[in-house]
């Protein structure tokens, strides 16, 4: 007897045994049941070298409480203590799966299933699980059989003699025998139906790729014909009686469980098509209507059961159109499109623990090698298998992924499916989630082996696992682009030119060539900058592929390349940085502008980086003025002054640009920026920012070398249009008046010819042809126009306008805004000009009609010939234009009593009359929408095709590029169009009411 408050010999056993509760181990030993064998060491070894000794000593207890006789259990019992092979498989699967033991629990006789003696008892395949459930008549007697075929398929399993792969092939061989069982009792139940048709049953999925789980559903497609002499109708009917009845004792619930959901839902339109098609109507859907999606998933299809002749016809059909889906318009986009999809999908409270779909996955796996398959397997075809390992191992003989790159993701693979594998096995429940109980963690690192620290075993192999796919899913699909131009070692396989091609191809290579020549001359050698780069370009290839222009990307990236490839910090911000690489990519493969900023300069690249490079956050204009002040004050002379200020802006256009690219299109750590608008406001005045202080700098330098530390005249620059009101883009002329005043005991003949040869100086040096983009002043909309004076004083202003001034000029001053020069100087010319623009008691109806005709007129006399009106961003219908002249109506109106009106920014005063009631929330948000649009729409055309412009492009890679800007992906420009002219159409309904008035009607 053990004396109180010490633990018995056996509890400590128990506990170095694995058991987890040895006191409830210690009462099941101490049983009726297991009374003959409770000191056997044996029993004791054996249970503790168990997934989950508790579970297994409880199943057994449980199946020898089930036996039906005395008689019974002592076999059992002898079975387990003096043979070694069923005691190892039979608690090893009583350690790993309840399931498993409820089916024992209810069928106690079926533990003679796992004493094997034959060689192919080792090795099943489909005939020997047809023998196994020959004897099924109905779906309660299949479900047996199945569960007693599974006996022996999960013992192999746990007890190693077969690995995950022959487990997978093994269930699959399974599945096969099942559906065969289960169509069979559906023809024994309709003979009349059976007689009037062919039916073929064709995996798809694992199933049919010879790879399926413990638990998945099993996906099939159905072809159906007509015997010979029946009608096609009947037949069709018959065939689809026949399979929903094969599918309904498959998957229903019985008193015996179910067995596997069959899922026919990859067939032609889903769910929403037929259940049994033709052969002829299969061929047809495939060769019109079918998604990329379609033929990825064919790649496993494969015949099981019924008539197998009209199943190999079914897949010598379709095969040829499999092997040529690579060639589809944006194959690997619509691929890599679907795999983010899958993960978007997945809730965010499981994505860590999604062990097929989530990133590092399965699915990565898998997907990776089946896009390798369809663009190499129309010539090669080895590769064309429906096993994913099988299939990884031919790709890495064929050289089209890396050896060493093969065996890793072999290796994750195959753990990732023996987690899978235990996860289900447990319960015999379709899960791919991780459990989180600690319990379930410890059954399933013991059952892999990890016997130490089973939960922390598991969850690092795990994760390192995942990382390893994570690391690898892209780098598949490009490392061998690289070794096809790079030296490899003796023996390993290469990509040949043409596979080569066909991938870049497949990726939207539109040169591949071409491309294939940039990576020999960036990634070939053994100098170190050529192994840095043959790490780099695999992912950043994959990052041109997303864009619109891939081979403009990789060209690019060899300039910049070429450019700073002797810099010793170019190559190592690119591997180190987190952010710069991917930063590069998408800005070198956007369109021209940014490129040929950065060409100009290519040191920008540090811009890109994380760190001391500034990052792409916009400058404070106060930071901007004060560099290029001191840029200036350093020059020798106004030349050079203003050639440092051009290139202070060259290089923050560039910042601005990228940021711009990078906001739009996202990155794989951040997204896309949400609010357009809030990419619209950065960007407008960052680069209304970028001229003030070149036009600042550019006037000192002037003004220092024509006359030193003081002009004159007092003399001040006030920014119009878009440039006064903070929303210029990329493309934009500086619109400016100029305002001077002689200084004290100046003759106003010297104040204007100095103030003159002010204006003209900077302009000639802001357009001195240089490796700087020019800066283009427009002076206007000065009174009088081109016909009157470049400079005024306040006084000769005041006097024109008092006099002369018309109502357009009153409109156009209303993005009057001081931004250079002389402070005081800009405050009056702005406090002259108020009671111009917003007039007391507002506008007359003469001024409104006036006002009206004026933009009618421009409507229909300064649309450019032959421009779709509806696609103009400027001056069609709902675009920039229409948006503008409203609200600056309503401030015409209005800002003398309201102050939120009397800004200069069009968003800020259309929430100013939003917030006075002026116009509803919802035609504000309208106008906001469009005009947000049609000003990105310009933006985007600017930064791909490095010119204005004020409509879309009509060139198809330009146009896709713009989409990719605006967050269109591949073959979504149809739908981009539309969207903007919906949107524009509806802006236009606000803008008849509000600008035109409500049946009042248009001018004409």
């Amino acid at each position: 007897m053990t004396a109180p408050g010490r633990r018995s010999s056996t509890f400590t056993r128990l506990l170095r045994h694995g058991f987890t509760d040895p006191s409830a181990a210690e009462r099941l030993l101490d049983s009726a049941e297991l009374a003959p064998v409770r000191s056997d060491p044996v029993l004791l070894e054996a249970l503790g070298a168990t997934a989950d000794p508790d579970l297994a000593l409880h199943g057994l207890v449980r199946l020898l409480e089930a036996q039906p006789g005395s008689t019974a259990r002592r076999e059992l019992l002898d079975t387990v203590t003096a043979a070694k092979p069923l005691r190892d498989r039979l608690l090893g699967v009583l350690g790993a799966s309840a399931a498993l033991a409820d089916h024992l629990s209810r069928h106690p006789s079926d533990w003679h299933a796992l004493v094997m003696y034959e060689p192919s008892d080792l090795h099943p395949g489909v005939e020997e699980f047809e023998r196994g459930l020959a004897e099924a008549t109905d779906p309660v007697s299949l479900r047996v059989a199945y569960r007693r075929c599974l006996l022996s398929i999960a013992a192999r399993d746990v007890c190693g003699t077969t690995d995950v792969a022959q487990t997978a092939a093994e269930l699959a061989d399974l599945a096969t025998a099942t559906l065969r069982a289960a169509l069979a009792i559906a023809r024994a139940a309709a003979p009349d139906d059976s007689a009037l048709c062919r039916l073929a049953v064709i995996a798809m999925g694992k199933c049919g790729g010879h790879e399926l789980n413990y638990v998945s559903d099993v996906d099939v497609i159905f072809v159906g014909e007509a015997v010979d002499g029946a009608d096609e109708g009947k037949a069709l009917r018959a065939a689809t009686k026949l399979a929903s009845h094969m599918m309904r004792v498959c998957s229903e619930t019985t008193v015996e469980g179910s067995i596997w959901p069959v899922d026919a839902n990859l067939r032609p339109e889903g769910r929403n098509g037929p259940l049994v098609r033709t052969l002829s109507s299969h061929l047809a859907y495939y060769q019109r209507w079918a998604k990329t999606w379609e033929f990825q998933a064919l790649l496993k299809a494969s015949p099981v059961a019924g008539d197998i002749e009209l199943g190999e016809e079914y897949i010598d059909a379709l095969e040829p159109l499999v092997w040529k889906a690579a060639e589809r318009e944006n194959f690997v986009a619509d691929v890599q499109k679907m795999r983010r999809r899958v993960v978007e999908n997945i809730p965010v409270a499981e994505i860590e623990r999604e062990l097929k779909l989530g990133p590092g996955g399965l699915r990565d796996v898998e997907f990776a090698v089946q896009l390798l398959q369809l663009v190499h397997g129309r010539a090669d075809a080895s590769l064309r298998s429906g096993t994913t390992l099988h299939a990884l191992q031919a790709l890495a003989a064929g050289g089209y992924v890396g050896r060493g790159d093969a065996v890793q993701l072999d290796e994750a693979y195959r753990f990732l499916r023996s987690m899978e594998h235990r996860i289900q096995l447990y319960r015999l429940r379709r899960t791919h989630l991780v459990p989180e109980d600690e319990a379930d963690l410890r059954r399933i690192g013991r059952s892999l082996g990890l016997r130490a620290d089973p939960v922390a075993d598991l969850n690092r192999e795990w994760k390192r696992h995942t990382s390893v796919v994570r690391r690898l899913h892209e780098k598949l699909f490009y490392r061998p682009l690289l070794d096809a131009v790079a030296q490899l070692a003796p023996g390993e396989a290469r990509l040949s030119p043409e596979a080569a091609r066909e991938r870049l191809v497949a990726l939207g290579y539109a040169d591949p060539a071409a491309a294939l020549r940039h990576l020999e001359a960036l990634a070939s050698g053994v100098t170190r900058k050529a192994a840095i780069q043959r790490t780099l370009l695999p992912v950043l290839l994959g990052w041109f592929a997303d864009s619109a222009d891939p081979d403009a990307g990789l060209l690019n990236f060899r300039k910049v390349s070429d450019a700073l490839g002797k810099t010793p910090w170019y190559l190592r911000l690119l591997r180190d940085e987190g952010a710069a690489a991917e930063n590069l990519a998408r800005v070198l493969s956007a369109g021209r502008l940014a490129p040929d900023l950065l060409m100009r300069a290519p040191e920008a690249v540090a811009l890109l980086g994380d760190g001391d490079g500034g990052g792409l956050a916009p400058r404070e204009r106060a930071q901007l003025e004060q560099e290029i002040l001191a840029a200036v004050g350093r020059a020798d002379d106004a030349v050079h002054a203003v050639t440092a200020a051009r290139g202070v802006r060259r290089r923050e256009l560039f910042r601005t640009a990228a940021a711009d690219i990078v906001g739009s299109y996202g990155t794989e750590t951040q997204p896309a920026e949400a609010d357009q608008g809030v990419l619209v406001d950065r960007i407008g005045g960052a680069i209304s920012d970028l001229t003030a202080v070149t036009l600042a700098g550019t006037l000192r330098a002037v003004v220092r070398e024509g006359w030193g530390d003081t002009l004159p005249t007092r003399f001040a620059v006030i920014g119009m249009g878009r440039f006064g009101g903070h929303e210029l883009g990329y493309g934009s002329d500086a619109d400016v008046l100029f305002v001077h005043e002689p200084r004290e005991g100046v003759e106003e003949r010297v104040a204007a010819e100095a103030a003159n040869k002010v204006v003209s100086e900077m302009r000639r040096l802001l357009q001195i042809p240089s490796a700087d983009p020019p800066l283009l002043i427009d002076a206007d909309l000065r009174p009088e126009g081109k016909s009157g004076p470049l400079v005024r004083t306040v006084k000769s202003y005041e006097a024109y306008y008092r006099r002369w001034s018309l109502v357009w000029e009153s409109q156009a001053l209303l993005r009057a805004e001081p931004v250079a020069g002389d402070d005081d100087l800009g405050r009056r010319f702005i406090e002259l000009i108020d009671p111009l623009r917003y007039p007391a008691e507002g506008l007359g109806d003469d001024a409104v009609r006036e006002i009206r005709r004026l933009k009618a007129r421009m409507e229909s006399e300064r649309l450019p010939r032959g421009a779709d009106p509806k696609l103009h961003t400027k001056l069609g219908p709902g675009g920039l234009s229409d948006v503008e002249w409203t609200v600056q109506l309503l401030q015409l109106q209005h800002g003398w009593a309201e102050p939120g009106l009397r800004t200069t920014r069009t968003r800020q005063a259309l929430a100013a009359a939003c917030a006075a009631d002026l116009i509803s929330a919802e035609d504000a948000g309208t106008l906001d929408e469009a005009w947000v649009l049609a000003t990105r729409v310009r933006n985007a055309v600017m930064l791909v095709r490095g010119r204005a412009g004020d409509t879309f492009p009509s060139g198809g890679r330009e146009l896709a590029a713009v989409g990719r800007y605006l967050g269109y992906g591949p073959g979504h420009v149809g739908d981009m169009l539309d969207d903007y002219r919906r949107t524009t159409r509806r802006a236009r309904t606000v803008v008849d009411e509000l600008f035109y008035g409500a049946g009042n009607g248009r001018p004409r």
